[in-house]
């Protein structure tokens, strides 16, 4: 058996968390040898929950699962890590700016960035999940200067699984026949999924994602904005937000992170964009396309981008940049 890995979720106490925790600990993420420590954290209010959590893991009796440590200081949550999945974050509360929300937020993620950089490994992978993820991201990252820039994700594989699974549903095929569709930008209402350079088989025939589903008009208008839209519509039916859908999307990423894509398929990442071929400004976390090799991710670079593509890519950008300068300007003080 290998050595077991220290893996941290915060939010552990959280509805994302209780339907992540499972899938990590049983090996759906990590493959079906490697032995888990799994370390939960969360705010001291909430650790009478994360004891529950605690006895509902050890009572699945899973051969995988060596220990559990729930905590809610951050040396203990960070020490030694060689996975950080950060789902905990301040949530957009009523009547709340926008400002107020990022301000909070930064608050967090410097602190976790910075515990980041004194325990955990310098190999740790950190996918970043708690909103505004890309710009919470960029903070954890700036804030952990030794970790480097490429071990920071964060997620919007959930907006490439809905992009995925809207084509899907339109054109009659199950989800895994529709490959690289691509998300650009910010996991916001700006993000956009792009359908230009997927493939669909299409009950066994190849072709492109615009030919198989043959309504452009959708694909470039209610396509786009049922994507965008989405984690909106699903607090709308629910009144909570998106949670099973949400944990999927973290192991696909994660598990795509340790084990790589498949051959000529890329994923969608928010990760640190420097010196890209399709002008995204630098020192943003940005979704682009990516291949993932020897848990080292590389930009799909090269593809066509039409002006309906450009003027998306920029739109979701230029809101990126606003962020991060309205986050900077609190992560100084």
């Amino acid at each position: 058996m290998a050595e077991p890995i220290r893996v941290l979720v915060t939010g552990a106490a959280g509805q994302i968390a209780y339907s992540l925790l499972y899938s990590i600990a049983k090996g759906d993420v990590f493959g079906k040898d490697q032995p888990i420590i799994l370390v939960l954290l969360d705010i001291t209010p909430m650790l009478p929950v994360l004891d529950g959590v605690v006895m509902e893991l050890q009572d699945c009796a899973l051969p995988l699962l060596r220990e559990v440590i729930p905590t809610d200081k951050v040396e203990v949550g960070f020490k030694d890590l060689d996975a950080a999945i950060l789902v905990g974050s301040m949530p957009r509360k009523e009547g709340m700016e926008r400002k107020d929300l990022l301000k909070a937020n930064v608050a967090i993620f410097k602190t976790q960035g910075e515990a980041l950089e004194k325990n955990a490994k310098k190999t740790v992978k950190v996918l970043v999940v708690g909103n505004p993820a890309n710009t919470n991201c960029l903070i954890a990252s700036k804030s952990a200067p030794s970790i480097p820039k490429e071990n920071f994700s964060c997620l919007t594989r959930l907006d490439h699984n809905r992009a995925r699974s809207q084509v899907a549903i339109r054109v009659g095929v199950p989800s895994d026949s529709v490959k690289n569709v691509i998300i650009w930008g910010n996991h916001s209402s700006t993000q956009y999924p792009d359908v230009h350079h997927a493939i669909v088989n299409n009950h066994g025939k190849e072709m492109s994602g615009f030919d198989a589903v043959n309504d452009e008009s959708w694909l470039k208008g209610d396509f786009i904005s049922t994507v965008q839209q989405r984690g909106a519509a699903v607090i709308k039916a629910r009144k909570l937000s998106s949670a099973m859908s949400a944990a999927k999307a973290i192991c696909d990423h994660m598990r795509d992170i340790w084990f790589g894509t498949p051959d000529g398929e890329w994923v969608s990442m928010g990760i640190y964009s420097t010196g890209n071929s399709y002008g995204v400004p630098n020192d943003l976390m940005y979704s682009f396309p990516v291949m993932i090799k020897n848990k080292t991710w590389k930009v799909v670079d090269g593809l066509a981008i039409n002006d309906f593509s450009r003027g998306k890519m920029d739109g979701t950008a230029a809101e990126l940049v606003e962020e991060r300068d309205t986050a900077l300007t609190f992560l100084g003080a």
